[in-house]
């Protein structure tokens, strides 16, 4: 039994670093002249921790970054390396694999069915708060501007963000509703759930 959980949780871990990658494919966005682009990838990063919980899709973010210091250009506009984690944009390709974490937990916290409105906030919380976090300290920091300063050239990333964050909860809803035991935890609960009922149905 955990050898195939593992497994499932391997493939589950490889297939959403592919999404993230995949999302890289329309391209990146400098808006007004900007040195951090936007992109899709963020929506894939809250898609990972919304569907496939903390733990896998902060490790799914991890893999992606991995595969991206070594060299290969999976990032938005075909960019990779080492040097994309010295540049401004470091802080929010770091805040990526916290931010998912914060959205996959958030979600595995609610366990009266999959809620789109708690949904919406999970995605909200880590997925811009959360990233913002990293993002906008180490933008000041790399590009010698104050907190204050950076933290107001982050609002023209903020209409894109929200629209993502609903995006990410709709298509998670979606997903949930359809297989509700893909989230760490709905097996056990489903199991006992069908134990219960096997006592049940053998008693007088």
């Amino acid at each position: 039994m955990s050898r195939r959980l593992a497994a499932r949780d391997l493939a589950l871990v490889a297939v959403f670093a592919a999404l993230i990658a995949a999302f890289g494919l329309f391209g990146a966005f400098y808006p007004f002249g900007t040195s951090v682009p936007i992109t899709a990838q963020t929506l894939g990063v809250m898609l990972a921790g919304s569907i496939i919980g903390a733990r896998r899709g902060a490790l799914a973010v991890l893999v992606f970054l991995v595969l991206v210091a070594a060299g290969l250009p999976l990032l938005a506009g075909g960019r990779g390396g080492l040097g994309v984690f010295s540049g401004p944009s470091a802080g929010y390709l770091i805040g990526w694999v916290f931010g998912a974490y914060v959205v996959g937990r958030l979600i595995e916290l609610w366990r009266r069915g999959f809620a789109l409105v708690w949904a919406l906030i999970a995605n909200a919380v880590g997925g811009i708060v959360v990233i913002y976090a990293f993002g906008v300290p180490v933008f000041a920091k790399v590009t010698d501007v104050s907190l204050l300063h950076a933290l107001d050239g982050a609002a023209v990333y903020l209409p894109g963000d929200l629209m993502k964050v609903v995006v990410a909860a709709v298509i998670a809803s979606g997903v949930h509703r359809g297989y509700p035991v893909l989230l760490p935890g709905r097996d056990a609960e489903r199991d006992g759930a069908h134990g219960n009922g096997a006592e049940t149905a053998g008693r007088p």
